[in-house]
């Protein structure tokens, strides 16, 4: 059966799947980590920050295979980060937060393949009678300029070179907020730039020393950290 041709779940239909979701998890899952899960009871030592989209086909552990714990995920539309002290919001206290309380050594912001909020910048029409939201993409807006100004390609390429370039965007962002700039200057934090595509499973990472995006797995690790200066 296609998704096509899926009946649509009522809404109770899909309550009851989420509440056997969490039955099963309590009565299986758990028991098998319960030693995990008592530990993490009064700790975290994240492995990573990770900033990605509040797509729900986005999941950050499952691509990354990683355990409760391992991430620190802070998920938005469009997986936006607000430059330091345009708004005291969610974004900008996680931040604060991982690097300065858990001291995490690496952020990653990733972008994914079919992004609606991608869409809506390229469509701003898209966005009406969400004000909210066209509040909120402003953030790419430097992403849709450049782009725009400098991109030759066909409108099949746009949305694809659109979600990369708001990675960068994002990234710049980032070097914003002090607690990251700090620590990117002495060498205690690394930050990397993805983009996850849904239909492969490839994930393609920002190599700032060549200036594209690189598959990982393919050679070194590609890196978007800059040069520390105070190591």
């Amino acid at each position: 059966m296609s998704l096509e041709d899926k009946t649509p779940e009522t809404a109770q239909e899909a309550l009851d799947h989420l509440i056997a979701g969490v039955i099963r998890f309590r009565e299986d899952i758990y028991p098998e980590q319960r030693e995990l899960f008592s530990k993490l009871a009064h700790e975290q030592t994240p492995r990573a920050m990770f900033i990605t989209c509040a797509d729900s086909r986005i999941l950050p552990e499952l691509i990354t295979q990683s355990s409760p714990g391992d991430l620190f995920v802070t998920r938005n539309v469009g997986n936006i980060v607000p430059p330091y002290g345009i708004m005291n919001g969610g974004v900008s206290t996680a931040i604060e937060f991982a690097v300065m309380a858990l001291g995490v050594h690496h952020i990653i912001v990733c972008g994914h393949s079919d992004c609606g909020a991608m869409k809506a910048v390229l469509d701003p029409k898209s966005l009406d009678g969400m004000p909210t939201v066209r509040s909120w993409l402003r953030h790419a807006e430097v992403a849709r300029t450049v782009v725009e100004e400098n991109c030759g390609c066909a409108d099949h390429n746009t949305l694809g070179v659109l979600t990369e370039e708001n990675v960068l965007a994002q990234l710049d962002h980032l070097r914003t907020h002090p607690s990251v700039a700090a620590r990117l200057a002495s060498g205690q934090l690394f930050i990397h730039g993805w983009v996850y595509n849904i239909g492969t499973s490839e994930i393609r990472a920002y190599d700032a020393a060549k200036g594209e995006f690189r598959l990982i797995g393919d050679g070194p690790l590609p890196m978007a950290t800059p040069k520390s200066r105070y190591v």
